[in-house]
């Protein structure tokens, strides 16, 4: 049949029947034109996608690629009537030489069509050989429900005679989900449709732009892979005389996009659903009920719902959650302010108040600090009991950076209480504490009594505690907290479990700087197994590093080492920033280290720590490091230094015992290693009945001073039980080694020696053995000796111990190999280690340690890492 007039007496233009051509700079995308490819296999595809997302010119090039007669039709406004739609179907297939039979008849009418047309043409099509292929473009312009029902009518009884491609803004009224429960229909979607960052920076160089991957990811994480704002951006981009800054500093209202998205997606829209789209543009995700408290309507839900459905970029995030396009929010954000000047203030209050009464706390505070409603969004924060998110590292920097643009001055408790809060978590005492005054006088005089912000206040008086060394004041601030706790629900509490972790913390490390370890400990342990996951993960870290500092403090290294460690990798699991008071635990691991004789991870270990800060300082933090430093420089003979080192420069309410006793430990070991055992003693006197460390060290001074008698007596008024960890047990066993050769008693002190062998070998504490004096020396190169101490103590052996035994010169140079394999002998790596860290097999390994004990004259790798100090080799 020969070309026709169309059904309302007008001529078929020719536009309507041809793909567009592909610009210049399209960029053929593979993977999509091999998911076209698979859609052959089912008789429906449907490429549906918002306006500018490359639908229509990847199936035209898609079509012109295929090799075979594409029937192509371009849908338009106001020829929705049923005979023109199928009169241009017809005359599409026709077209693309698609062959029918004269009697499927053509429709007489605009308005309507006989319903046995689609039946004959689905008859018609049923019996070809090869199917027709048919694309419908801008199909979203077909919205009439008989059209719908005819088209799927044809294309269930054409059966495999015809292939449908459906090309839409927005879904068709076709009942896609039975055609998805059959398996009879592909679907290429917008997330589909999005460019990839690798298919973005080929766009970009088809327009002669090669930037830097940076540029281009972001480019694509702002424009979500969308085609037209890519290419937009690009021909901006061209005109620029720095593209890569155009990129970068694009004006949302300024620019091609915005006429585009404005033009093609705003405008389209009526003025209520514009009206919508302004106002939820200041918001990143919002439900219909936000909607209408922004808009002061009732009817956000069926428009959102439409919307969707039109691919009118806004996207459903679940749970009747929506988002608009990252880049139609910026640019109707910008359009809002020219529109409607001031209003975005008003939105983000609005927005605020529904959010906090729907739960959804962080973006509350977000619009409420938006809006410079700071008495709102503080009292958010209080009435939500999460004050403490300020202080656990997983929400503190952006509530820090959130309430950072707050007014440093402000009326209302809760306001008070957030500023208080931010500058104590930022230790800034002298701010914090006059904010925190203020509070405590608004809440007494104010004759309300608000339980959540009287419980952020006795919250924050034992932060102020802890950082001022002021337990009576803690203990007060726990038992108010408890009072308050039991007058609020449990689950309010629930949603906030760092609050409860976090307190425990507090109290436990005012116990601590008081010295009541034991009581500390017991709250500490609450802490630790306090539940809440990432919530209470910094709390717990903390608590932890506490226990093992309490650890280290009654000689227990092993049991301080596993805590710490165990704390670190809680903080690694969890993803806590570390804060300064995370330090805790590298310092209690570099005072273990110490104990070990490995004084150079001991000061890696402290430099891995941030230093102490200007101003106020975590008392107990402090103190450890004074602890670590000192005892650092104690074991590296710089005694002066050491002593310097030892009193933490903190200024508190009352002072610590235990720091005051780490101190005098440090200047009596001073005053002994330069020949003063009276004055070592003397400085020792007030604490050697308190603390049994400082009883070992004045028990070791007497001994150097000759008086064997008060040192065994000071050593006998040790805690019995098992109190006393390895690093105080082996130092006293030591003292009274020393008494006994010193007495005479050389097969007594042989005895002792070996019993301080094996209480300090699980442990590894070489330091006491090191720092015992000359006296140890024989007794370690006894053979009965040497044999108990094996390998473990080599490295801190006195090299001078060493000297007793002759050894016969070296006649032979050590080859790099073999030196690199006595170096890792040294650090006490097995056979297997060695081989592992070299990259070499076991066998190759003792066929170097053979070489190296011929060389050094030695049978033993103890033998040969102290020959090989002697030499100067290590």
């Amino acid at each position: 049949m020969g070309v026709r007039a169309d059904a309302r007496g007008g001529p078929f233009p020719g536009t309507r029947f041809v793909p567009p051509e592909r610009p210049a700079t399209f960029l053929r995308r593979e993977r999509l034109l091999g998911r076209l490819d698979q859609g052959l296999a089912t008789p429906l595809t449907l490429v549906d996608g918002p306006a500018g997302s490359g639908k229509t010119v990847l199936v035209a090039d898609w079509a012109a690629r295929l090799g075979q007669p594409v029937a192509w039709l371009t849908a338009e406004s106001g020829g929705h009537a049923p005979g023109v739609f199928w009169a241009y179907l017809l005359h599409a297939l026709r077209v693309a030489g698609t062959r029918l039979s004269s009697g499927i008849g053509f429709p007489a009418h605009a308005s309507r069509v006989d319903h046995a047309l689609p039946a004959r043409l689905a008859a018609d099509l049923s019996g070809r050989d090869m199917p027709a292929i048919l694309v419908l473009d801008e199909f979203e312009r077909v919205t009439d429900p008989e059209i719908a029902e005819q088209l799927e009518f044809v294309l269930h009884h054409a059966g495999p005679g015809l292939r449908l491609i459906l090309v839409t803004r927005s879904e068709p009224l076709l009942p896609l989900h039975r055609h998805r429960a059959a398996g009879t229909i592909t679907e290429i979607r917008g997330a589909e449709l999005a460019f990839t960052e690798g298919e973005a920076a080929a766009l970009l160089e088809t327009h002669g732009l090669r930037l830097p991957p940076d540029t281009t990811d972001a480019l694509v994480r702002r424009t979500q892979g969308w085609a037209a704002g890519l290419c937009l951006c690009a021909l901006a981009a061209q005109r620029s005389a720095d593209p890569e800054l155009c990129l970068k500093e694009c004006d949302a209202d300024r620019s091609p996009v915005a006429d585009f998205l404005l033009a093609e997606v705003l405008k389209r829209q009526p003025p209520e659903t514009q009206d919508l789209l302004l106002r939820v543009s200041v918001v990143e995700r919002f439900r219909p009920g936000l909607a209408d408290a922004l808009t002061g309507r009732t009817d956000a839900g069926p428009i959102l719902d439409r919307l969707r459905r039109e691919n009118a970029f806004v996207e459903p995030l679940g749970h009747a959650w929506y988002r608009l396009h990252p880049l139609f929010a910026e640019i109707l954000r910008a359009h809002l302010r020219v529109r409607h000047p001031g209003l975005e203030t008003e939105l983000h209050r609005r927005a605020a108040r529904w959010l906090a009464g729907s739960g959804t706390l962080a973006e509350a505070l977000a619009h409420g600090a938006a809006a410079g409603d700071w008495e709102f969004t503080s009292g958010a924060l209080v009435d939500d009991l999460a004050i403490g998110e300020l202080f656990t590292g997983l929400r503190s920097d952006d509530l820090a950076a959130l309430f950072s643009r707050m007014p440093p001055r402000a009326d209302g408790p809760a306001a008070n209480l957030v500023l208080a809060a931010r500058e104590l978590a930022d230790l800034d005492l002298d701010h914090g504490l006059a904010h925190l005054r203020r509070a405590e006088h608004e809440l007494t005089t104010d004759g309300a009594d608000p339980v959540p912000a009287q419980l952020s206040c006795a919250f924050l008086q034992a932060v102020a505690a802890r950082l001022t060394g002021a337990p009576a004041r803690a203990e007060w601030a726990a038992g108010v907290a408890d009072d308050l706790r039991r007058a609020l629900p449990a689950e309010r509490l629930d949603r906030h479990p760092e609050l409860t972790a976090l307190l425990l913390t507090h109290l436990g490390s005012t116990r601590l700087w008081a010295g009541r370890l034991d009581e500390a400990r017991t709250v500490l342990t609450e802490a630790v197994n306090s539940p809440g996951g990432a919530a209470t993960a910094l709390p717990r870290q903390e608590s932890l590093g506490l226990l093992a500092l309490i650890d280290c403090l009654d000689g227990w290294t092993g049991r301080a080492e596993k805590k710490a460690l165990t704390a670190l990798k809680a903080a690694d699991r969890h993803g806590v920033p570390p804060p300064s008071r995370s330090d805790l635990a590298r310092l209690v691991l570099a005072a273990v280290a110490v104990e070990r004789d490995e004084l150079d991870a001991a000061q890696a270990l402290i430099d891995q720590t941030t230093g102490p800060r200007d101003g106020a300082q975590d008392p107990v933090l402090a103190a450890c490091r004074a602890l670590a430093e000192s005892r650092l420089l104690l074991a590296r003979g710089r005694f002066q230094a050491a002593v310097d080192a030892a009193g933490p420069d903190v200024g508190t309410v009352v002072p610590s015992p235990w720091a005051e006793d780490q101190a005098a430990l440090v200047t009596s070991a001073a005053h002994l290693a330069e020949g003063r055992p009276d004055a070592a003693a003397k400085v020792l006197e007030p604490a050697a009945e308190r603390h049994p460390a400082c009883a070992v060290a004045a028990a070791r001074a007497r001994v150097e001073a000759g008086d064997g008698a008060k040192a065994l007596d000071l050593l006998d008024g040790l805690p019995a039980g098992g109190r006393c960890g390895p690093s105080l047990t082996v130092p006293a066993t030591l003292v009274r080694a020393q008494a006994a050769a010193r007495a005479g008693d050389t097969a007594g002190a042989r005895r002792l020696v070996v019993q301080a062998l094996h209480d300090g070998r699980r442990d590894r504490l070489r330091r006491p053995f090191r720092a015992a004096g000359p006296w140890i020396r024989p007794v370690l190169a006894g053979p009965p000796v040497r044999e108990a101490a094996g390998e473990w103590l080599t490295g801190a052996t006195p090299r001078a111990a060493a000297a007793t035994e002759p050894y016969a010169p070296v006649v032979e140079e050590l080859s790099a190999r073999e030196r690199d394999v006595l170096r890792r002998l040294a650090q006490l790596m097995s056979t297997e280690e060695i081989a592992a860290d070299l990259y070499v097999s076991v066998n190759t390994v003792k066929t170097h340690l053979k070489s190296v004990y011929r060389k050094l004259s030695v049978n033993r790798r103890g033998d040969a890492v102290r020959r090989a100090r002697e030499l100067g080799l290590l």
